[in-house]
């Protein structure tokens, strides 16, 4: 397949600054990866110049350990509590990183490995990027999926973000927020479904796709236990990267009708606070799932 970009804007003229209206700062507390809302609210403007942990002092009671490196306690709430900044995992102390204009910072409690980029803040990390930086977003289509990149760029498009597409394979830089578009049987050799071949432990993300061509997904618990396991149809969206790299999306599937399911997917009110969707025809379905009883 040719190595050409197929450059396709979705916002014209856009640019790349910040979305009008777009500035408020969301602050989401939950429990057990999204399944519990502890708390939610917004800030119209910043006083200050806050941190993650100055801004997260100022509505809740919070304990820190290790120097103050890591979170142990949100308003009484003890645990191992981890934190993402528009969908990105923060990996720094979290009283040495800034918050910016549009921020939307997500707080969960959960006992489980490291998560790299969540699905649950969608339009971002694409309309501010991550600390005060918007990166170039783009969307790389495997075939047969023409259908599904449409609605994936029209998606971004309809949330004021600029889109170039390109061939999938060609490769979207460490400095550029990519969505790859295809079935797992093509992107399954990407880095970025490497990384989910390998399990949690190496992609954060409590799915994996398994049989001749990846024709099942497996959907996992947080021990990394297989809980259920869907067939034909089956879609999967899902955010991970390197040690190196800004996120990968992936919108991806069993066959061409799970991408295409995936892809219908790719709106706020479906990926709302899920680390991971599955989804099969109505059914949609954030992983981990719930641990068994």
């Amino acid at each position: 397949m040719a190595a050409a970009a197929l450059v396709a804007v979705a916002c014209a003229g856009c640019g790349l600054g910040s979305a009008p209206g777009a500035h408020r700062v969301g602050l989401r507390v939950t429990e057990d990866f999204g399944a519990r809302l502890v708390s939610a609210t917004s800030v119209a403007r910043l006083r200050g110049s806050p941190t993650l942990l100055g801004l997260l002092r100022r509505s809740f009671a919070v304990g820190t350990g290790r120097g103050g490196r890591e979170v142990t306690s949100i308003g009484g709430r003890a645990g191992d509590w981890s934190v993402s900044v528009n969908g990105i995992a923060v990996t720094r102390a979290p009283g040495a990183v800034a918050v910016h204009p549009g921020d939307q910072i997500w707080w969960d409690m959960h006992a489980a490995g490291s998560v790299r980029a969540v699905v649950g803040a969608f339009p971002e990390p694409f309309l501010h990027g991550f600390g005060g930086k918007r990166y170039p977003v783009t969307v790389e289509c495997a075939g047969g999926v023409s259908a599904a990149c449409h609605r994936v760029t029209a998606a971004l498009g309809a949330a004021r973000v600029p889109v170039s597409s390109q061939f999938i394979g060609t490769g979207s830089g460490p400095d550029t927020l990519g969505v790859v578009v295809g079935t797992w049987s093509e992107l399954g050799s990407q880095l970025a479904g490497a990384l989910i071949a390998h399990g949690p432990g190496a992609s954060g993300v409590y799915a994996r796709f398994a049989g001749a061509r990846g024709g099942t997904l497996q959907l996992l618990d947080p021990d990394g236990r297989v809980v259920r396991t869907l067939g034909a149809g089956t879609g999967l969206v899902a955010a991970t990267a390197d040690s190196a790299s800004v996120p990968t999306w992936l919108i991806t599937g069993t066959d061409a009708a799970g991408v295409r399911a995936a892809a219908a997917a790719l709106a706020p009110g479906a990926l709302h606070d899920h680390y991971a969707l599955a989804v099969r025809g109505a059914d949609r379905i954030p992983v981990p799932l719930r641990p068994r009883s």
